[in-house]
């Protein structure tokens, strides 16, 4: 395997990094303390085609592979992790499923809408006594002539209150269990679909989780992801969707990692204490090393993970032990960086405690960190592990 970064790759990470070091950077403090969306950068990754990037260039998209996603949510979330995960959700969970398993009208009408009409994505699955275990969801939706008519609620929904068209799944046959779910391709302009609640988030505060309501919500036959084929194969979508979202969401965390590890070093080097340098001390050169050496590992995983995913090869323990390993070694790195940093660490003047909030969604969000452990040992067990 190479472990070297092609040169298209190399150039989209250092578009990237100039990107955030410009326009994400200065503006992170302030749209977390105030829990303001970033409109305006959102706006400009559209224009700069990172929206919906993963699209083939027929519908509007770049035709990127998953590795350059990975990439740019990497450089994103080292500056602002809320931002990364608006793209990541945007990108992983909304834009794959219709390109993945919708149909050919489907993809003409709703991916260019996703990558260069400027209009958000979002993914509903989670239900209040829902979440790990997604079979046991209650959201309906009955067929009715040419309609199915949906009823029930979502929570913890990233992109919730300004997404425009959300992947929702519903049960269409309750007798058959995961096998009755399906998807479907919902307009936040459908009558009886509203917004219900805000969430107040330790971290990811950028971001707009929310709670959603459907009430009646008549959602045309022909918006079932994948058309009648698509009926009852809801739940196989949504895995299929949060294998490959699952190795994006360890770039986020490498990207997060990062940056706590940056400004830690930055502090050790300047803050002097009984007469030298904090950096010449044995024991915080240790501390940085198995800090960067968790950073890199990281890395390699989801490396590893979105290479085998874009040669079309079996990938779903990889992203699982990407999504594990680099969420948990970045909430170990965001915990060292604080502890490095002493008071300063801890304060709020700086970025690190918000690396360290931030971080901890993401052991448990999109599977958590122990359900990444039941797919890793399946795998293992089964034999194909290794």
């Amino acid at each position: 395997m190479d472990f070297n970064l092609s040169p298209e790759h190399l150039l989209i990470r250092k578009m990237m990094a100039e990107f955030t070091e410009n326009e994400v950077k200065p503006i992170a403090a302030e749209t977390d303390a105030k829990t303001l969306y970033p409109r305006e950068n959102i706006e400009k990754l559209f224009d700069l085609g990172v929206m919906g990037m993963c699209i083939p260039k027929e519908y509007g998209g770049q035709g990127a592979d998953p590795l350059a996603s990975a990439i740019c949510i990497e450089e994103l979330s080292k500056q602002c992790a809320s931002t990364g995960d608006i793209v990541a959700t945007h990108n992983g969970l909304c834009c794959d499923p219709i390109l993945t398993h919708g149909t050919e009208k489907q993809k003409a009408k709703y991916l260019p809408m996703l990558s260069t009409g400027h209009k958000v994505g979002a993914f509903a699955l989670t239900e209040p006594n829902a979440g790990s275990d997604a079979s046991k969801g209650q959201t309906e939706a009955k067929l009715e002539g040419d309609h199915y008519v949906m009823n029930g609620s979502k929570i913890f929904i990233t992109n919730g209150y300004v997404a425009d068209v959300f992947v929702v799944f519903a049960m269409t046959d309750k007798s058959k269990g995961t096998k009755g779910i399906s998807a479907f391709m919902v307009p936040t302009s459908t009558p009886g679909f509203s917004v219900t609640k805000y969430e107040d988030k330790c971290g990811f505060r950028t971001i707009s989780t929310c709670s959603l309501k459907f009430e009646n919500v008549r959602v045309p036959a022909a918006n079932l992801v994948g058309g009648e084929a698509g009926l009852g194969k809801g739940f196989g979508f949504a895995m299929k969707t949060l294998d490959k979202s699952r190795a994006c969401v360890g770039a986020l965390a490498v990207g997060i990692a990062r940056r706590a590890l940056d400004e830690a070093i930055a502090f050790v080097k300047e803050r002097v204490t009984f007469g030298a340098p904090v950096s010449k001390r044995q024991g915080i050169q240790w501390m940085i090393a198995d800090m960067a050496t968790k950073i890199e590992a990281s890395r390699q995983l989801v490396i590893h993970a979105n290479d085998l995913q874009s040669k079309g090869l079996p990938f779903s323990k990889e992203a699982a032990m990407a999504k594990m390993f680099a969420t948990q070694s970045a909430m170990e790195v965001c915990t060292d960086a604080v502890q490095l940093m002493g008071g300063k660490g801890y304060m709020k003047e700086g970025c690190v405690e918000k690396c360290f909030r931030d971080i901890k969604a993401y052991c448990i969000f999109e599977g958590t960190n122990q359900i990444q452990k039941m797919v890793i040992s399946g795998a293992v067990l089964s034999g194909h592990g290794h």
